[in-house]
């Protein structure tokens, strides 16, 4: 069985490595805070060393799981063509009430709407996807269908 890529942006796959070396910057405070935790003696009423081991254990585990996702990730860059795809931004309508948004497209672990980046696998990317600038698409949503206008893609 052939191992599944995770797509993303250049830029996406350097904020994880952004992340993990801020981990591995947090981690040695944080061992010393269960050191320091572990000398006040007893374990099983210690609040210190609980909480300690708690936040050295969410480092490490955030530090799996981030090297995963660059293991797996596929870096895509954007062709030079007039389609919507990932590292494109694409501006579209909504043609139910023509209000207008502009969104990046992204790989999934990367989306975020607050700062309009958008999964490529979402449904609305899923639509977007391959299409041209004036090309409605139609989106399935889980609530239900409607559909989108695609006004620009800019790389």
């Amino acid at each position: 069985m052939e191992p599944y890529f995770n797509k993303m942006t250049q830029t996406g796959y350097q904020e994880i490595e952004a992340e993990i070396e801020q981990l591995k910057l947090s981690r040695p405070a944080k061992i010393k805070a269960l050191q320091a935790a572990r000398a006040l003696g007893d374990l099983s009423e210690n609040a210190e060393y609980s909480s300690a081991k708690r936040d050295l254990r969410h480092v490490e585990s955030r530090l799996r799981f981030l090297n995963k996702q660059l293991q797996y990730a596929e870096v895509v860059a954007p062709s030079n063509n007039q389609l919507v795809e990932i590292g494109k931004t694409v501006t579209i309508e909504f043609m139910d009430d023509h209000t207008q948004t502009t969104y990046q497209m992204v790989g999934k672990q990367e989306a975020d709407l607050a700062k309009q980046k958008l999964a490529f696998d979402s449904p609305l990317g899923q639509a977007l996807a391959g299409h041209k600038a004036g090309t409605v698409a139609t989106v399935l949503a889980p609530t239900g269908e409607y559909q989108v206008k695609i006004i620009a893609i800019e790389m």
